[in-house]
């Protein structure tokens, strides 16, 4: 999938402009960065245009953070000045258009390090 695509992909599940997905994504990508290891991000970025790659780039550290869904909302929230709402909308779609974007295998790792309240997430926005 082209970052575009992934985008207006986002936009049309939110309802929010491109610009602003576009802004949405990048956050939520770099924040959920910070809870992989070094292995699983390598695996998302192989699976991502190198745009969206490189907010996973820069998301990835040396110590996994550990943070739930709801902190996850919240900093997305923060950084794109949105009401939590948004947000969580947002981040709910950048969920599910990686499920389609990345090889199965690849989104079930990523779901699986992130945790069952992400998986649960990104299934009630399908």
């Amino acid at each position: 999938m082209e970052e575009k695509e992934f985008i207006l992909a986002v936009s049309e599940r939110t309802g929010l402009t491109r610009q602003v997905a576009a802004d949405l994504t990048r956050a939520t990508l770099e924040t959920l960065a910070h809870r992989l290891s070094a292995g699983e991000a390598r695996g998302l970025k192989n699976g991502l245009p190198e745009g969206l790659a490189e907010s996973v780039r820069r998301g990835t550290t040396a110590h996994i953070e550990r943070f739930g869904y709801e902190d996850t909302v919240r900093r997305v929230a923060e950084r794109n000045m949105l009401n939590e709402e948004e947000a969580d909308r947002g981040v709910r779609a950048v969920l599910t258009v990686l499920g389609d974007a990345i090889i199965e295998t690849e989104f079930r790792h990523l779901m699986s390090q992130l945790g069952a309240d992400f998986s649960k997430a990104a299934r009630s926005a399908g």
